[in-house]
């Protein structure tokens, strides 16, 4: 059976036919092109704003049109992440799909149900001829998952509606009604590098194998960061074995956690059976840390020739120099990662965390990004400044950018009121109600647009930004039933 057949068939087959375009952040033309199609081949008014934002408006069924306009939001654009093995161009190649008893699964690849199947419910919605509903607007934007530009860009005017509905969030059952707010750091320095010393011998490190995940979703869930571990290898392999840092590569996604790093090192001869055990014994405690949380790493040390033959001939097998190598690698060490606090008002939610999310050494360039998250603007604010001291000290020049608050909950919402009560209706009990330590447009469209009533809400996804997403197939159906009942009873205006 392919995805498109399962139930309910009218969102199903519009989140296969976005499986079939590519789409990752920045890249999402070809997605938007169809959004904008598809709501021309509904007879629908179509807007396709300046930053590639889509805007469909579906008119209110008959006897509804007193009711609250409703615009239903979701994000084109996918998290572009794959397996070491895997061979797919995101930019090209489209995401092939599996199901998996009760979820649906990508083979080696991201899914991107965060947020396809939020847009193909809209879409679902756009395209029945059943349901009824008030006024409808179905906004598609792009770029979410690396800036947020759709949601930066959105202008204020263009939209009708009095309520969003957000479907970007992840747990059926859930109603969100808060997110955190985000900030992106990046501090970067140069070094000077040596030719490589007469017989030493070159090696590769690899570390791979972690989960990784969603920055903001799976942060609590304690998981190996490897560009920390990777550093922890590094550090070990210089004090004890003295070896050569040529390079280090680690994480490819400012909002995903890191599931693998590589580094280049020489090794003097008789030091290799040192730092075989340097890097063994780091990987037995790595394990062992996290052999419930993150339980399948694995640690290659083995000889390496590169590309260029002979390594000291070759523009990539300069080392960098001893004393900068070192002190990046205990920057990358020192660089807080990870939950720093959870939040006093909500038990179970995370506050305040960092996500160290790529690290680069590479021909003369240091670099390292971060993304920093926290529903407190202070707290925000004083992670930032230990980011800003420790690659300071590291000799490192340090950028903060795009930053964005977090959604402040709204307890009088009518629309959450609505939506506990036809979520209690339909399943005879009350729904969740929390907050997400993710970065919801919510909080950058409401800048935007103040006097909407936001909630948040979607089916159950885990492992999102990670090849081992899935999306779980009864939630779909129960969401999609949800939405349904909700845009039946939305408050009259």
């Amino acid at each position: 059976m392919e995805i498109k057949e399962l139930d309910p068939r009218i969102v199903w087959k519009n989140f296969h036919a976005l499986t079939q375009i590519p789409r990752p952040s920045k890249h999402e033309a070809l997605a938007v092109e169809y959004m904008y199609n598809f709501g021309k081949s509904l007879g629908l008014e179509t807007i396709r704003d300046k930053a590639g934002n889509i805007i469909i408006r579906k008119k209110a069924t008959p006897g509804m049109e007193d009711r609250k306009g409703v615009i239903l939001q979701g994000h084109i654009d996918m998290v572009p992440q794959k397996n070491a093995d895997t061979v797919h161009d995101f930019e090209n190649d489209p995401i092939s799909t599996w199901i998996d008893g009760e979820w649906v699964r990508a083979k080696g690849t991201t899914l991107g149900a965060d947020n396809g199947l939020g847009v193909a419910m809209g879409m679902a919605v756009l395209e029945s001829e059943d349901l009824k509903h008030g006024p409808v607007e179905l906004l598609v934007t792009v770029d979410e998952e690396t800036g947020m530009t759709g949601a930066r860009e959105l202008e204020p005017g263009v939209l009708e509606g009095d309520i969003l509905i957000n479907l970007d969030s992840e747990t059926e059952g859930e109603l969100y009604v808060g997110c955190a707010g985000g900030l992106d750091a990046t501090a970067t320095a140069s070094y000077e590098r040596k030719e490589a010393p007469e017989g030493w011998l070159c090696y590769s490190l690899a570390v791979k194998g972690f989960k990784g995940g969603h920055s903001g979703m799976d942060i609590i869930l304690c998981r190996a960061n490897a560009n920390k571990v990777a550093a922890r290898v590094l550090y070990a392999l210089m004090t004890e074995a003295d070896v050569k840092l040529l390079d280090f590569e680690g994480g490819t996604l400012r909002n995903a956690i890191p599931r693998e790093a590589f580094a280049t090192v020489y090794v003097a001869p008789d030091k290799v059976a040192a730092a075989e055990a340097a890097v063994a014994r780091v990987a037995a405690e790595v394990k062992e840390e996290y052999k419930v949380a993150d339980p399948a790493s694995e640690f290659l040390f083995a000889p390496y020739e590169c590309a260029g033959g002979e390594c000291c001939e070759h523009e990539d097998c300069l080392y960098v120099e001893e004393e900068a190598a070192m002190r990046f690698v205990k920057a990358v060490l020192a660089c807080p990662d990870g939950v720093e606090r959870m939040s006093d008002q909500m038990p179970g939610l995370v506050e305040t965390s960092n996500n160290m999310a790529m690290v680069t050494i590479y021909r003369g360039e240091f670099r390292v990004s971060t993304l920093l998250r926290s529903s407190v603007d202070s707290a925000k604010d004083a992670l930032a400044l230990r980011i800003r001291s420790v690659f300071e000290l590291a000799g490192c020049a340090v950028e903060f950018n795009g930053g964005y608050s977090g959604w402040a909950p709204n307890a009088s919402s009518p629309i959450l009121a609505t939506m506990k009560k036809v979520y209690n209706d339909l399943y005879g009990k009350e729904p969740a109600v929390m907050a997400i330590h993710a970065g919801l447009e919510c909080g950058i469209l409401g800048g935007t647009y103040p006097a909407w009533d936001m909630v948040s809400c979607g089916p159950t996804l885990l492992s999102p930004h990670s090849p081992d997403e899935r999306a779980n197939i009864p939630s779909v159906a129960k969401c999609w039933d949800f939405l349904k009942a909700v845009l039946e009873n939305v408050p009259v205006k």
